[in-house]
């Protein structure tokens, strides 16, 4: 299992083909969307409310697409049923804009 710090200052790193991910999820949102970095966390917006981790399970179903990949390649390794999350995605075969913007060891936007 991969420890809570191992993206470092960015909101992500890669680990051999697998995109480690730190998340600050935004559930019962508006519309479903990718936002900006905030610190080292990914802020990911999903409509679905806060019920027993079903608003994780929503966003892993929201992310396959965006990443090219099948639900079953994203893992959650901590945060289930909490809005600070971390994501494995395996062989990601495309990655949202976003990651374009800010690589690791770039700017971040603060608070």
């Amino acid at each position: 299992m991969q420890a809570r710090n191992a993206t470092g200052d960015s909101f992500y790193c890669w680990d051999g083909d697998v995109l480690v991910v730190n998340i600050l999820g935004k559930p019962s949102a508006k519309k479903d969307a990718i936002g900006e970095p905030l610190a080292n966390q990914l802020r990911v917006s999903v409509k679905a409310p806060p019920v027993n981790g079903r608003a994780t399970d929503y966003m892993v179903r929201f992310l396959a697409p965006q990443f090219g990949v099948r639900e079953s390649d994203i893992e959650v390794v901590y945060g289930r049923e909490n809005v600070n999350k971390q994501l494995r995605i395996h062989a990601p075969k495309t990655l949202p804009e976003v990651f374009e913007r800010f690589p690791p060891g770039g700017a971040r936007t603060s608070r």
